[in-house]
């Protein structure tokens, strides 16, 4: 990690290299950013994990483009064309662009025309041409007739080729034509030739242009996504005339018949390499600018979803609903573990609701049920009035939950790998059952992109996708805190430290050994190592352990200054837990040290106070309107909806019935909204009003204001 390195990502990021300085050592010792977020503090002046995310980020755009400058000295050099100041300049730039357009000139093309040309011993006329000094140009040009030259004509065009292909090489004029991009470019989409009926849904694009740079992230992706389909052409450019005027400025000298051979190659050259490259840099820079925007969106709602409020350990009974093929019933344990399997077929064709219904009290009151959560997904409104119908000679809180990505889950080797015996649509319902118990251990399980919270997510870079959705995991799962005798391997996977491999020996070691007593047991685990333990201890919760500071976020590496507070009151850990006059009396500043400092003293009080509290609260039920269908819509209307999915032009709210609607962000609230999240978050409860109805195409237009 050099100096220059450490520099460059605190001047870009706005931080201090000291605190920079320090992530990075962090992370070369094989530190994970929740660790470093949560234990040291200290050392990085309490960067959060977006801050660090950052640095992990830049640090390794830096390293990429360190190895891109090796290859090319190297590549320059074997060409012996490696100048002093060229070197210097490759040496001092961090800028990607820039390097490439130094490379440019040097870089080993296929052929080309103006390649076809200095084969034909036309370069000295092209660079004589470029001087303008002489206005001969058919004198000059009938010094190089060859047996490949036959005319003068072939002559000045070889070397027009060549003019051509200099200017677009050239490090000036390339920064002048991205200028005009930037300030001027227009996105352009227009239909594709017979193809009105296939791309009838982007009929908005049909004959669109906005400036590229006001064009915002899902709009570009709509049209993006089209033209990959064949439906739609799109064109970034900006207008040729400013273009080629200020090309002209930097290249021609004068009005002779020179001038207009340049001329003549800088046109040529502007429409067939300088603008055509320059595009699709530009092409390539707003669609990283559009992933970059629609990722951000996907990982904000799926960790809201992940951290959405547990109903906790109780007996779950859940359905997948269905019509044709009936619903598919499960009793679960409070572990989540399954009691029975059933179906049931309340609905046409069948339509046995009495038996249904009794079925439906039978099992509540021999599994002793809680809660029964419904899916979402066919059928389910009509399941959840059913079950709300119902009269439990226990209480029973009745809950729709979200089942997007069951299906997938069902059919997935994790699903096979825990009910090998089981139908698809069992394990579903056994998916919907869990997921109301605790959404963050079942999701865990699903590919984030088929959990149906995304804006575009299959358009956008999946590398980068992927990372983003692997540390929003990461993140919740080390939030949250796990419980070491209960958690999955899936879920241990997130944990700190952990990873695939020491997952598996983990719950290998609970089943042959029984449960954890303590943390530190944890050494005992196959392949853990001292390094694994560190980082994953603090986020591993062991709720009956003998050590009651097990069952908190205070890391093992500090209980020994936690009995060191507690000895100097003159009472016992489980005291100082217990009473907040205790900790109260302490003064924090008495146990600060080199590594400890009051961040993590008052963390260390915070878990004190709420020992084993998930951070994420509770279920609720929810009740939604008496609508069923479409048809029940009226404008006007005031409906209870609950928020399924945001995106950057507004958010899409299930209000009881098959469709969802949307609030286009212009109608969250009575004020300038600039990102939607900034108002709702995914899974609020909210009151929305119906301003239109289009029954045809089945959209449904609500606002939030004045309700």
């Amino acid at each position: 990690m050099s100096v220059s390195t450490v520099a460059r990502i605190a001047t870009l990021l706005n931080l201090s290299e000291k605190r920079v300085a320090a992530a990075l050592q962090l992370f070369s010792e094989g530190a994970t950013i929740p660790f470093v977020a949560r234990y040291r503090k200290e050392a990085t002046g309490e960067l959060d994990e977006v801050e660090l995310a950052e640095i992990q980020r830049e640090h390794k755009r830096l390293e990429e483009l360190e190895k891109r400058r090796a290859t090319i000295l190297s590549a320059i050099a074997e060409q012996g064309k490696l100048t002093p100041e060229l070197e210097k300049r490759i040496r001092e730039t961090f800028d990607g662009t820039e390097l490439e357009d130094l490379y440019l000139p040097y870089k080993r093309k296929r052929k080309t025309r103006a390649g076809v040309a200095r084969e034909k011993g036309l370069e000295p006329l092209a660079l004589t041409l470029l001087e303008q000094q002489n206005n001969n140009v058919e004198a000059l040009a009938a010094r190089y007739l060859t047996a490949e030259v036959a005319t003068v004509a072939d002559a000045l065009q070889g070397a027009r080729d060549i003019i051509a292909e200099v200017i677009n090489e050239d490090e000036k004029g390339r920064n002048a034509v991205r200028r005009h991009f930037r300030k001027s470019a227009l996105v352009t989409s227009k239909l594709a030739r017979g193809k009105e009926e296939a791309a009838a849904k982007y009929q908005d694009y049909f004959d669109y242009s906005e400036l590229l740079s006001k064009c915002p992230s899902h709009r570009l992706l709509a049209m993006r996504r089209a033209e990959e389909e064949g439906l739609l052409r799109v064109i970034i450019a900006p207008e040729d005339e400013p273009v080629l005027a200020d090309l002209e400025r930097y290249y021609l000298k004068g009005y002779g018949a020179a001038t207009q051979q340049v001329r003549e190659a800088l046109q040529d050259g502007y429409q067939r390499l300088l603008a055509p490259s320059i595009e699709t840099e530009f092409r390539n820079s707003s669609k990283e600018k559009a992933d970059k925007e629609a990722i951000e969106v996907f990982t904000t709602n799926l960790r809201q979803l992940l951290l959405a409020p547990p109903l906790g350990q109780r007996a779950i009974l859940g359905i997948d609903p269905g019509f044709r093929t009936g619903c598919k019933v499960v009793c679960l344990d409070n572990n989540g573990n399954l009691l029975h399997h059933s179906t049931i077929y309340p609905h046409p064709p069948q339509a046995d609701e009495a038996k249904a219904r009794y079925h439906l009290e039978d099992l509540v009151d021999r599994y002793h049920i809680d809660a029964i959560a419904v899916g979402n997904g066919t059928a389910g409104r009509e399941t959840l009035r059913l079950c709300q119908g119902i009269q439990f000679d226990r209480p029973v809180n009745i809950f729709s939950v979200n089942e997007a990505g069951a299906s997938i889950y069902s059919a997935s080797d994790v699903a096979r790998e825990e009910f090998p015996e089981l139908d698809l649509t069992v394990r579903g319902s056994i998916s919907i059952g869990r997921r109301l118990m605790d959404p963050l251990a079942e999701l865990v399980k699903i590919d984030p992109k088929s959990i149906g919270v995304g804006q575009y997510q299959h358009d956008v870079n999946q590398n980068l996708l992927k990372d983003s959705l692997d540390r929003t995991v990461e993140s919740s799962v080390n939030a949250v805190g796990i419980n070491l005798n209960t958690a999955s391997k899936h879920l241990l996977t997130y944990v700190s430290g952990l990873g695939p491999a020491l997952a598996q020996n983990i719950v290998e070691h609970r089943r042959e050994h029984g449960p954890f007593q303590t943390r530190q047991a944890l050494k005992k685990v196959s392949r853990l190592g001292d390094k694994a333990y560190e980082q994953a201890a603090g986020f591993l919760r062991i709720r009956d352990s003998k050590n009651p500071l097990d069952n908190t976020a205070v890391h093992p590496e500090r209980y020994a200054l936690v009995e060191q507070m507690a000895k100097d009151l003159g009472v016992a850990v489980t005291d100082l837990i217990a009473r907040s006059d205790l900790r109260q009396q302490l003064d924090l500043r008495r146990y600060t040290s080199a590594e400890v400092g009051l961040p993590t003293l008052k963390d260390i009080m915070q878990e004190l106070a709420k020992p084993g509290l998930d951070p994420r609260g509770e279920a609720k039920a929810f009740d939604f309107g008496n609508v069923s269908t479409i048809d029940d819509l009226r404008d006007g209307m005031v409906l209870p909806g609950i928020i399924t999915n945001i995106t950057n032009f507004g958010v899409f709210v299930d209000i009881g019935i098959k469709e969802n609607g949307l609030i286009h962000i212009s109608q969250l609230a009575n004020r300038f909204v600039k990102n939607p999240a900034d108002v709702v978050s995914l899974n609020q409860q909210v009151q929305v009003r119906i301003t239109s109805i289009d029954r045809e195409r089945k959209r449904i237009q609500l606002s939030m204001k004045d309700v």
